[in-house]
């Protein structure tokens, strides 16, 4: 039977988790990313067929060939950030199907429209960035995650001649104060949900 995480767990990882724009100087150890990715890549997709593929940037040189490509307002942050995700999905996950999903041998033909897959990569791929977040915040790292940068531009320098692609950006490490805006407000269930 689940347990229920406790109030301040609940906290970490949602209500007083912040979207940070500012980063402390501390590093994050690679130990640390490998933990990340062994701790997201149990949450649920599709057919368990896993099409996120992460790109974690933590060198000045591989945050250099990001820059071009982020927004004016996303650049100083980012860069600043101990590690920069380049979170991905990999259009011919379905290759890894008989893998991943070996009780279904014909699993890996469920994709063979480029549509299909494309949809499949990119809805899959999106929850296991949010896993990402949540694992992050879960092993007490800061997420700032963000759209504003050319995906075109990032697929040439990163994935070029791959079947990846680049979904979002999410700056992590140690959040500081630094340009941390006010708590903004989210919609409340009467406006959003129906319970049928």
């Amino acid at each position: 039977m689940s347990q229920t995480f406790s109030e301040a767990e609940l906290d970490q990882l949602f209500r007083t988790a912040r979207t940070r724009n500012g980063w402390r100087p501390e590093p994050v150890p690679e130990t640390l990313i490998r933990e990340l990715y062994d701790l997201l890549k149990w949450g649920p997709t599709s057919a368990n067929l896993s099409p996120g593929r992460f790109v974690f940037l933590t060198t000045e040189a591989a945050k250099a060939r990001l820059a071009p490509h982020l927004s004016n307002a996303n650049r100083p942050k980012t860069l600043a950030a101990p590690v920069v995700a380049l979170v991905a999905y990999d259009l011919k996950f379905a290759e890894h199907a008989p893998r991943l999903f070996p009780h279904a041998p014909g699993v890996k033909d469920w994709f063979g429209d480029p549509a299909v897959a494309q949809e499949t990569a990119f809805r899959n791929g999106t929850l296991q960035g949010a896993y990402l977040i949540l694992a992050a915040r879960a092993l007490g790292l800061d997420c700032g995650p963000m759209s504003g940068f050319d995906a075109k531009g990032v697929d040439a320098v990163f994935f070029a001649d791959t079947s990846w692609r680049t979904n979002f950006i999410c700056n992590l490490g140690y959040g500081s104060e630094e340009n941390l805006f006010e708590r903004l407000p989210r919609l409340p269930f009467e406006e959003v949900c129906r319970i049928l």
